[in-house]
């Protein structure tokens, strides 16, 4: 017992690696070690000799490991000793560069349309998303007893009981903010309302909050041929493309008259749309001329001023000129969402006054 712990606990000393310490390991308790044949020696033995062999057997098996585990405690430290003598750290290096992220495609398509409609001679408008229910329905020509009025609907603010203001909603429309612009700016006007509405909605294509824009251009002299004129050059310049082919279909908005919805001429190509060819039409946007009695709640004089109106939701011009296919995901994504679809942000002045990049 004497000669095997001398030996081994010896190499155990003298071992320079851990290859060296794991030989070592395998040769003296490994299955096959002299430790282990020993012990299998204990069989053949008397009762009294086990008595005294076992025990010493046990202890120099651990004393052993034990003095395995020290050395390669040891000889880790000794590895770290020398990294950090030869290894040093420059931390007046600057940190390596991090992907940045990425402006979210509902803003950057804000961003765009805001910017073709600055080119065409409209100004951004802006109001508050809590609406009253005059400039929300009744100021836009929408009956009591229109469907769009109804709690299944339209979000309705609580009011405590007692409280007998008049109702405030979530406004289902940015249409409030032409009402306000024209009581505070009369005519004539040419502005654009971007920003998000509320709908009690949720499916692939509508969700609960969304974005839109909507354009209200008023003047002595406005006729139809303008709106389509203003609406070809937009399409023209959002979906990049030289020609556009826009079908007017009669419709029916209660503040506007006559009212149209407007189709675009598009194809399907593998599942990739594109716009200005083919023989298929897809419905992008509501229009028409502004109804005399919008006219007048914004404190304009319907017998002299005339003017158009349309309405586009930002989320699907979004869907349609990046090819995402389910609305619901604007809101539950991360940049690797943006990355599959190969978005990349804007480098240009945006409404905030930086840069998107």
């Amino acid at each position: 017992m004497d000669d095997l712990k001398a030996k081994y606990l010896g190499q155990i000393a003298d071992a320079g690696d851990e290859n060296a310490l794991e030989a070592i390991r395998v040769a003296a308790v490994g299955k096959k070690g002299e430790v282990a044949l020993k012990m299998r020696e204990l069989g053949k033995m008397t009762p009294e000799e086990r008595q005294v062999a076992g025990p010493a057997l046990n202890a120099l098996k651990d004393e052993i490991n034990s003095a395995l585990s020290a050395k390669k405690a040891a000889l880790a430290d000794a590895a770290l000793d020398e990294r950090l003598r030869t290894e040093w750290l420059d931390v007046t290096l600057p940190t390596r560069a991090r992907r940045q992220g990425s402006i979210h495609p509902v803003s950057q398509a804000t961003e765009e349309l805001t910017a073709i409609f600055a080119e065409l001679g409209f100004s951004v408008a802006e109001g508050p998303r809590i609406e009253t229910d005059w400039h929300n329905f009744d100021a836009l020509n929408i009956p009591g007893h229109h469907p769009a009025r109804a709690e299944m609907d339209t979000f309705y603010m609580h009011r405590a009981e007692g409280d007998n203001r008049p109702p405030h909603v979530l406004r289902t429309h940015t249409s409030p903010v032409q009402i306000r612009s024209m009581e505070k700016q009369g005519a004539p006007i040419r502005i654009i309302c971007p920003g998000g509405v509320y709908r009690a909605d949720y499916d692939q294509t509508h969700t609960p909050m969304f974005h839109q824009v909507e354009g209200l251009a008023i003047d002595k002299d406005i006729s139809m041929a303008n709106l389509k004129w203003v609406l070809e050059e937009f399409v023209k310049a959002f979906f990049e493309v030289d020609d556009v082919e826009l079908r007017f279909r009669a419709s029916h908005f209660p503040f506007t008259e006559p009212s149209a919805e407007v189709d675009i001429r598009c194809s399907w190509d593998n599942g990739q749309l594109k716009i200005g060819e083919g023989d298929d039409w897809m419905e992008i946007l509501g229009s028409g001329m502004v109804h005399p009695k919008v006219i007048a709640a914004g404190g304009i004089d319907p017998d002299v001023y005339q003017g158009f109106a349309f309405g586009i939701g930002i989320d699907r011009l979004a869907m349609l000129k990046y090819g995402i296919p389910d609305l619901r995901a604007f809101f539950d994504s991360d940049l690797r969402w943006l990355r599959h679809y190969g978005f990349a942000a804007l480098d240009m002045p945006n409404l905030h006054g930086g840069l998107s990049r």
